[in-house]
């Protein structure tokens, strides 16, 4: 089939990479420099078991979409509506878009954009671009999606390529523990500027952790979500599945580019608040965040 990604950063190149190493046609919307060097080069995915440069086509334009039969959507959360009404007019009728990305309610703000079939996706994959046109890929890379139109085909050609992925009927519950996972690293990895396996021996670190853990946990409840799987379990195999990664809020502040926190301690805040809750963990990593960001601008 023909894939589309549109916002090519590491999450989406990865899997660009897997899908077009599996012989399909696979075309990415990105920046300059990255689409540059996929043109001319051609994409690098540097995995564990192999280093393979593959030939994609890219381009600064959204029109290079037409014709996919599946989008994976890869922007930052602050960007859906913008780059879903940047996408619109170069989709199909029946194309699948598929949303990658951190947050819960990307793919709700998207279909208010769009009228194609949109599924959430839940990703958890360690990745970083090392370079133009050069994903690193650095462990996991599995997806949990929601039934829509022509998923299931999506989630064949998906583990054909050797990309585990399951459908499941409970996205809403994998999205919100992929949230507390974020919540527990993503603010304090950028804050430390440490990887996962050095952050958690910080002193206290721990301590802070479940603390934020368990803001998110009586939010969930108060938003009535069943979580999909057991929290602490999953916050702590991160520690053993990545610990060599650094959180993409970490990266974002490294590089002096906006993060992703409104969508993540920010938004576990502002639903604390919704129902009355308080969130005092959660609202000072979001407010520490905030602040080395005004001074990275």
């Amino acid at each position: 089939m023909k894939v589309a990604v549109m916002g090519a950063g590491a999450v989406g190149c990865y899997f660009a990479g897997m899908l077009a190493r599996a012989g399909h046609e696979v075309v990415l919307v990105g920046r300059p420099q990255h689409v540059e060097a996929f043109n001319t080069r051609g994409l690098r995915l540097e995995a564990r078991t192999f280093d393979e440069t593959i030939p994609v086509k890219a381009s600064t334009d959204p029109a290079i979409v037409a014709g996919a039969e599946l989008v994976l959507f890869c922007v930052k959360s602050p960007d859906t509506e913008t780059a879903g009404a940047q996408l619109r007019p170069y989709l199909g009728a029946d194309t699948l878009v598929l949303t990658l990305q951190n947050g819960t309610d990307n793919a709700e703000r998207l279909r208010t954009v769009i009228p194609q079939p949109v599924s959430a996706a839940v990703v958890y994959v360690a990745t970083e671009m090392a370079g133009p046109g050069h994903v690193k890929h650095h462990g996991r890379g599995e997806l949990v999606i929601e039934p829509a139109a022509r998923s299931q085909a999506a989630a064949d050609a998906l583990i054909a390529a050797g990309v585990p992925t399951e459908i499941s009927d409970n996205v809403r519950g994998a999205l919100w523990l992929k949230l507390i996972i974020n919540c527990a690293y993503n603010a304090l990895s950028a804050i430390a500027q440490l990887p996962y396996g050095k952050l958690v021996e910080g002193v206290g670190v721990p301590e802070v952790m479940a603390h934020l853990v368990a803001e998110c946990k009586a939010v969930a409840a108060a938003e009535g979500v069943t979580l999909a799987g057991d929290v602490d379990t999953a916050v702590r195999k991160i520690i053993e599945t990545m610990p060599s990664q650094f959180s993409s809020t970490a990266q974002d502040l490294a590089r002096g580019k906006p993060s992703e926190i409104d969508h993540l301690n920010g938004f576990i805040v502002r639903r604390g608040q919704a129902h009355g809750l308080s969130t005092p963990v959660n609202l000072t990593v979001h407010a520490l965040v905030k602040l080395i960001e005004s001074k990275v601008k």
